[in-house]
């Protein structure tokens, strides 16, 4: 642990006491630019997975990439470039240079394998959130395979969108209950709907079956 926090720190078999300023002084220039790095990005590595477990999308319209090149992650395309991708970029890079530092590799080597590190941690986030990106496009294209398909409702609609009730309705062979309005006459449990729309990509849109037969 000595060498980790005192790498300069010459032993004499007593544990030196730890002093942040001492062992900020005896760190190189390039062992500082590393541990600096290190702290900065893994405090907002933290803060990152905090926000993510109460639910705010951090990449929220902040994503990195270039309208020419990179597209947005947000339409299922691969981006390797986000908040969170440059974020573990860092964060690896740092901790990866401290410990190559620590064991006396030297600067070029250093920051090679720090890049090659902190590449690798971008590409993995990056494809972490494609692959999320496409279970929840998947989600909602299975719920666009509805629309012309007949359905049943479950729980009492609402007329005129006033409310909302659920339908039961067969999708990949599974049967799903979902929300659902209608823009007509309320429609009772039992009756028999045609999806006609799905609303922000959760709530289906229905019309009594015989309405859309009689057009």
């Amino acid at each position: 642990m000595n060498g980790l926090f005192f790498p300069n720190y010459e032993d004499r078999g007593v544990m030196p006491q730890f002093h942040i300023s001492e062992w900020w002084e005896l760190l190189t220039e390039a062992q500082k630019v590393f541990w600096g790095i290190s702290i900065v990005f893994s405090i907002l590595f933290l803060i990152q997975f905090v926000i993510s477990l109460i639910g705010v999308d951090m990449d929220a319209e902040a994503d990195l990439n270039t309208a020419a090149d990179l597209p947005s992650s947000s339409d299922g395309d691969f981006a390797v470039f986000s908040v969170r991708s440059v974020i573990a970029f860092f964060t690896f890079f740092g901790w990866t240079g401290v410990l190559m530092l620590n064991g006396g590799a030297s600067v070029l080597m250093v920051v090679l394998f720090s890049s090659l590190s902190g590449m690798a941690a971008m590409a993995l986030v990056a494809a972490m959130m494609y692959w999320f990106s496409r279970l929840t496009e998947v989600g909602n294209l299975r719920l666009r395979d509805a629309i012309n398909h007949t359905a049943e409702v479950y729980l009492p609609i609402p007329a005129h969108k006033l409310g909302i009730g659920k339908v039961h309705v067969h999708l990949k062979g599974s049967m799903r209950e979902i929300d659902a309005v209608t823009d007509g006459d309320a429609l009772s449990t039992g009756t028999k709907v045609r999806i006609v729309e799905v609303i922000d990509d959760e709530i289906l849109l229905v019309e009594k079956a015989e309405t859309l037969l009689d057009q």
